[in-house]
């Protein structure tokens, strides 16, 4: 394994610091490699019109805004906080992402691509990042005691953020995540991977989307955020208030904005987060 650098050494030891989580690290170091690449020079070495000219290559590569955006974040704390340039982040200039409207599933559409999920294990997983809500990272670090079924709720650990809430859990998301636990009796991690010791690798349920959707013979992209989407959009069909989805979700993303959305979102109690009426909103349609 190749030695670090001390300039990329600096760096993790400033993202650590500031605790920010291992993917985000990743994802740092690899842009700003990118950058020096592109460059064949020591990113310290760029400046300015470095940086600019980057991110025209960039754009003309096709590179989408999220990731676009997310290499001007990596390349404004690498300049501000490991090299200590302070006027330089602010002149290095975002990219206005154009607002669009999230895939949904159907009801119907949830249930082919869940039964066509052919594992046990990913297809147990699926289906609680739908009827929870979750992201994938959050989907695959649950834990067998993250499980409150006397309380109707998920404990949610270091979620974007680093930040811990809790999720409803629905009568029939805990019956079929009983049966899963009889027949796969699984220790530590709710959904381990194949050596019991590390959660299943997000990978894998990346790969089973992709099967899945084919398999089921959906024409739209899903992804396990677009689970996400969909559980939102159930509920919010089923007639739940929308400041309680924003809550669930820790979000305010692609939900309309309210004259009082700060007070809004704090007048609805952590109690409600595992109401029954919340639980009840979504039925999974199995």
């Amino acid at each position: 394994m190749a030695e670090l650098s001390p300039l990329r050494r600096r760096m993790i030891e400033d993202m650590t610091i500031r605790n920010l989580s291992p993917a985000t690290q990743r994802s740092y170091v690899h842009a700003v490699a990118k950058f020096s690449r592109y460059f064949g020079r020591s990113p310290d070495r760029l400046g300015l019109e470095d940086v600019r000219a980057f991110q025209v290559h960039l754009v003309s590569s096709g590179i989408s805004w999220p990731a676009l955006n997310q290499t001007v974040c990596a390349l404004r704390f690498f300049y501000g906080v490991t090299l200590g340039h302070a006027e330089i982040p602010e002149r290095i200039a975002y990219a206005r992402s154009p607002r669009t409207l999230p895939v949904v599933l159907s009801a119907d559409e949830v249930v082919r691509f869940l039964e066509a999920v052919p594992s046990l294990k990913t297809r147990t997983a699926l289906t609680t990042a739908y009827a929870a809500g979750l992201r994938a990272s959050e989907t695959v670090g649950l834990k067998v005691d993250d499980i409150d079924s006397e309380r109707g709720v998920i404990r949610v650990e270091h979620g974007k953020g680093g930040k811990d809430r809790t999720v409803m859990l629905s009568a029939q998301l805990l019956r079929i995540l009983r049966v899963y636990w009889r027949l796969a009796k699984p220790q530590g991690w709710l959904f381990p991977g194949r050596d019991g010791t590390r959660p299943i690798d997000v990978q894998v349920l990346y790969s089973a989307c992709r099967s899945a959707r084919a398999a089921a013979g959906i024409d739209k992209r899903v992804t396990i955020h677009t689970l996400r989407h969909s559980f939102a959009t159930h509920l919010l069909e089923n007639g739940t208030d929308i400041r309680i989805i924003q809550v669930l979700l820790e979000t305010t993303t692609n939900y309309p904005p309210t004259a009082r959305r700060r007070a809004d979102l704090l007048s609805v109690s952590p109690a409600l987060r595992r109401s029954g009426a919340c639980s009840e909103a979504l039925c999974l349609p199995w």
